[in-house]
């Protein structure tokens, strides 16, 4: 009895003892590391804790405040491109639904991706180009009654589905690479414009997708009318220069989707950020402004933080980043450094409620991709061949941000600079997630402050943490 009791005391002074550590400790912080010079990939850290230590910090501090707040965040992920579905089809059933499940939940070694962008038709990352109304050539469908999913139904629409019954919340933005070759100037699926006397037939054309994806049970959120439309030079691709792509907006589209009643969203321009003008006419336009949701911008051509003064002159309009590549054969180091300071940081710095890279999947070659223009040096987010999947740069780069920030986060001030740029976040589950990047060439350490308190981190040259800890301290 004697030796029970003190064993019993023993163990109460012992949790006693801990109590008082962790208390001392304050509240932890989990972080999650990448750096790839030491072959770190997204990797759970020891937890560290928050302290009330008074001394002044003498290395740079991270100030986090949550009283000022800023957009709210719809998701991040990656581009389910034709090729990716393909590849992604050709998996044992068992092995596909393993992967969708980690790339598509959040919970315990999970990434969680949030949100799709998928072509609509072909991209150039199908393996050949396609329409869903395509006919010899002389042939109109101005009724559209030959429109078909077509080869969609074989990779896009399966795989899509099975990631909604993983993800049932989870956003698709479509985006049309080029419009039938019937409707167009130069009849061929490169180049060329939008008849002026298709523009209805064109509008019906993309209700028409929304409602057949809607008969498959895949809800599309957004669209924009026309992927890089001042880039004809993909197989496929439609040049739309913005007075044409306003006018297709309010006096065709727009008005097709309220007629049917559907909330799917527009998203003007869907190209890069050095042409800021085409956005802000069509805006500025009374009668599109209205029927627009907001921008989406690529990042080949530009400077990210362009995209504030799109906000800034329309706070109403929200922004999205749309696509960026990895090129092939990719550099972890240089990659995931480079996206992550522009796209996860930077674009969501200024105002990007989504962040989607390009694109989900191709085989070891980098096929599928359509011939006369197609990308032949676009890395996917994963690497598949039959069941072996092999994970790049843009996975790891989305994982970052996609595991914690959970779509409804919101944006929160720090402060930030070119050496250490970072940008945090609170989530609808009362935590906050801080992404730090040491963007220069020697290890760095810094100190992290919130509701006065501090913790310390350190990181090597271009390594980047994810930091998530609850807002209650």
């Amino acid at each position: 009895m004697k030796s029970a009791y003190w064993a019993v005391l023993g163990t109460a002074l012992s949790l006693t003892q801990a109590s008082i550590v962790l208390a001392q400790k304050g509240k932890p912080v989990n972080p999650w590391l990448t750096d790839p010079s030491h072959s770190i990939f997204f990797q759970q850290q020891p937890v560290v804790y928050f302290s009330r230590d008074d001394v002044p910090p003498q290395d740079p501090v991270i100030t986090v405040d949550e009283k000022k707040k800023f957009q709210q965040i719809d998701g991040f992920g990656w581009a389910l491109t034709g090729g990716s579905a393909q590849a992604l089809m050709h998996m044992s059933p068992g092995a596909r639904t393993a992967l969708l499940l980690q790339l598509f939940t959040s919970d315990s070694d999970h990434i969680g991706g949030s949100y799709i962008r998928v072509s609509i038709g072909a991209s150039d990352l199908s393996d050949h180009v396609f329409s869903y109304d395509d006919l010899p050539a002389g042939q109109t469908d101005t009724t559209l009654q030959h429109f078909d999913l077509g080869p969609d139904k074989e990779n896009v629409v399966p795989v899509l589905q099975e990631i909604i019954r993983i993800n049932p919340a989870i956003k698709i933005l479509g985006s049309p690479w080029s419009a039938p070759v019937w409707m167009k100037s130069n009849h061929d699926t490169r180049g060329g414009s939008l008849l002026p006397q298709y523009y209805s037939a064109y509008a019906r054309y993309l209700v028409r997708y929304i409602i057949a994806m809607q008969e498959e049970g895949i809800r599309i959120d957004a669209l924009t009318p026309q992927n890089e439309p001042l880039h004809p030079g993909n197989n496929p691709s439609m040049y739309m220069p913005a007075q044409e792509e306003g006018e297709f907006i309010k006096h065709h589209l727009g008005p097709a989707l309220l007629r049917e009643r559907l909330d799917t969203r527009i998203i003007i321009y869907d190209h890069n950020a050095d042409r800021p003008d085409y956005p802000l006419s069509i805006l500025k336009d009374p009668e599109a402004n209205p029927f627009v949701d907001g921008s989406a911008f690529h990042l080949y051509a530009g400077r990210i933080d362009t995209l504030s003064s799109v906000h800034d002159s329309f706070p109403d309009k929200n922004l999205y980043f749309t696509e960026q590549w990895v090129g092939a054969p990719g550099n972890m180091e240089k990659d995931i450094r480079e996206h992550v300071r522009k796209l996860i940081i930077g674009a969501t710095r200024n105002w990007c409620k989504a962040v989607v890279e390009w694109n989900l999947a191709s085989d070891a070659q980098y096929q599928p991709h359509t011939d006369r223009g197609g990308c032949d040096r676009c890395l996917g987010a994963l690497t598949i061949q039959g069941d072996s999947v092999k994970r790049n740069p843009a996975y790891y780069i989305i994982a970052h941000a996609a595991k914690f920030v959970i779509p409804g986060s919101t944006r929160v001030t720090t402060n930030s600079d070119d050496a250490l740029p970072n940008v945090a976040f609170q989530t609808p589950r009362g935590k906050m997630v801080l992404i730090v990047l040491n963007n220069t060439e020697a290890q760095k350490g810094f100190t992290v402050e919130f509701k006065g308190r501090r913790f310390h981190g350190v990181l090597d040259a271009g390594a980047i943490a994810t930091y998530d800890f609850n807002v209650n301290l």
